[in-house]
């Protein structure tokens, strides 16, 4: 089971040294290292070195170190995949991809390395469980600009017109056990929109939300963690059906509710997502006081 949190992942520019070194200090679950759309084509060969001289230094604790690559039929592509998978990172991003010979082809230039797939791609969504069950994949991240550019949509509030790839993604994940992570919201100054967006894709099921910005992070992490109210309701499940199963009855009540098992696995769920963010931010406490 998917214990660590990914609740907020955050696109930071390889090419960006202050920028780099800010994320250290991010109260970020992830960090989307980009390569691909971040940096300028005259900048892609001084990014590469300079992403891997910044990874090198360390200091990003807890935080999953995700890199985006270029496309592989691109001139940086295999030249990324080669100094990345020697690189201190926790996986490689792969973007454009069409179907599972792509996640194919990188495995071979980066052996052992956990993947990860950008589904932006009219393709990608098609083929979305057979990307999934790529043994060396570990999540996908939803690319919605790219894909709303391939279908020609004018995405609006709600997003109804890409539901069906959001869907796709997510049963394609979760019948593979990877993690999802929701697109980006654009408009970063709008608080209001990115908190309708990540509840949203919460209550859809995604593990996170992609983001382009740090002012984003603090609503991503407390939509996408479990509230209060939910760790609550969680413990006092779990304690009713214990109680109910020592008085040999199969189900139990909880504020007018039937609790029973499938309750109980989600109530643990919680607990134990719960508890990974706390450690989490245990860790990133530390590491900002040393």
């Amino acid at each position: 089971m998917q214990t660590r949190p990914y609740r907020s992942a955050l696109y930071i520019p390889g090419s960006r040294p202050r920028a780099l070194d800010k994320a250290r200090s991010l109260a970020v679950d992830a960090i989307l290292f980009d390569l691909e759309d971040a940096v300028t084509p005259p900048e892609k060969t001084a990014a590469r070195a300079t992403l891997a001289e910044e990874l090198g230094k360390g200091g990003y604790g807890a935080r999953a170190r995700i890199v985006r690559i270029n496309a592989l039929d691109t001139e940086w592509g295999e030249a990324d995949a080669a100094a990345m998978a020697a690189a201190d990172c926790d996986a490689l991003l792969l973007p454009k991809v069409q179907g599972p010979a792509d996640i194919d082809r990188l495995a071979a230039l980066a052996p052992g390395k956990p993947l990860w797939a950008m589904m932006e791609t009219p393709a990608s969504i098609f083929n979305a469980a057979a990307i999934a069950a790529h043994p060396a994949l570990e999540g996908f991240v939803l690319g919605t600009n790219d894909l709303a550019k391939d279908l020609g949509a004018r995405v609006g509030p709600g997003r109804p017109e890409l539901q069906m790839a959001l869907q796709t993604c997510l049963m394609a994940a979760r019948a593979a056990g990877i993690v999802a992570i929701d697109g980006v919201f654009n408009a970063f100054k709008d608080e209001d929109g990115l908190t309708a967006e990540c509840q949203q894709g919460r209550d859809m099921g995604f593990d996170g939300k992609s983001l382009v910005h740090p002012a984003q992070v603090a609503i991503a992490n407390g939509i996408f963690g479990p509230s209060a109210e939910e760790i609550e309701l969680a413990e006092r499940q779990i304690a009713a059906f214990a109680e109910a199963e020592a008085e040999g009855q199969g189900v139990a009540v909880v504020d007018g509710k039937i609790v029973e098992n499938l309750h109980v696995a989600t109530a643990r769920a919680i607990l134990t997502r719960a508890e990974a963010i706390r450690a989490m931010d245990a860790a990133a406490n530390t590491s900002a006081g040393d």
